[in-house]
């Protein structure tokens, strides 16, 4: 089934598909909101779970087995098709898309708009707190998609190639130095801004925005460069990174160091301005 299903769906699609047994839809919105009003059959996960939280690089994936026990207790295996949402654009979504695919599990879709568009488009929701389906698989010993996820050393080494970009999902404040949020501010050398709010259609219920292969082609963010997308956490370019999944990048990896590790250390080169 998951080999048929988009890695974007939407409302109407989400609908057809609630009563299908190897199905896991997983809620990554604020819990008050989860407890009032989810899709029906939804578990609720928080965000900051899939992150290490040790500092200074608080968005680092954890370890691996943590991951492995994460998503078997979600009733998550190859078998399964995961359908993933939260209630502010595909943040937090888009991190447990980005988890996913670094164990080597690609079988997930994004709902687009997420909650809000369910919402506000009158879809059935339930207020019922849905148990996990824990199951006792084993996904393996080791990452099965690193290349996933890019390390400082791998983004230094790299920097200048004509065929690298950094995808700088901050704000233009944060990117410029304005806003300092480590010891150091401002950019890695060459990185493109495009603040991940940008490719969310706050006119169309925070779907992604239709023409956000434009966006990224006019800004250079193309399909034949290898691009490593970066915040400050690695939740916000985690909605970019499923972004670039969703249009069909092969050549994409979270830096989920960001700016909490590039701008804690000493010896990583930083520009300043646009």
């Amino acid at each position: 089934m998951s080999e048929l299903i988009p890695h974007l769906i939407e409302p109407e699609d989400l609908v057809a598909m609630l009563d299908v047994d190897n199905m896991v839809i997983v809620d990554l919105s604020h819990p008050a909101l989860y407890q009032q009003r989810h899709v029906p059959g939804a578990v609720h996960l928080a965000g900051n779970t899939l992150m290490a939280n040790k500092p200074p690089a608080l968005g680092k994936h954890p370890d691996f087995k943590d991951i492995e026990r994460l998503v078997s207790n979600l009733g998550i295996d190859d078998s399964k098709h995961v359908v993933i949402y939260d209630d502010e654009g595909g943040g937090w979504a888009g991190r447990l898309a980005w988890t996913l695919d670094l164990i080597g599990l690609n079988n997930w879709s994004y709902l687009n708009g997420g909650i809000v568009a369910w919402i506000n488009e009158g879809y059935v929701t339930e207020s019922k707190i849905n148990i996990p389906k824990g199951c006792c698989c084993e996904i393996g010993s080791t990452f099965a998609n690193p290349s996933a996820v890019i390390h400082v050393n791998e983004i230094m080494a790299r920097l200048g190639s004509h065929d690298f970009v950094v995808w700088d999902a901050r704000s233009p404040a944060e990117h410029t130095g304005a806003m300092v949020r480590a010891a150091r501010g401002g950019h890695i050398p060459g990185a493109i801004n495009l603040e991940w709010t940008e490719l969310i259609d706050r006119e169309n219920n925070l779907r992604i925005r239709g023409n956000a292969q434009a966006i990224l082609d006019d800004l250079g963010l193309s399909k034949d460069k290898t691009i490593a997308t970066h915040c400050q956490l690695h939740h916000r370019s985690s909605f970019t990174y499923m972004v670039a999944r969703i249009l069909g990048y092969e050549k994409i990896a979270g830096y989920d160091g960001s700016w909490a590790e590039w701008g804690n250390l000493d010896n990583t080169p930083i520009e300043f301005g646009p």
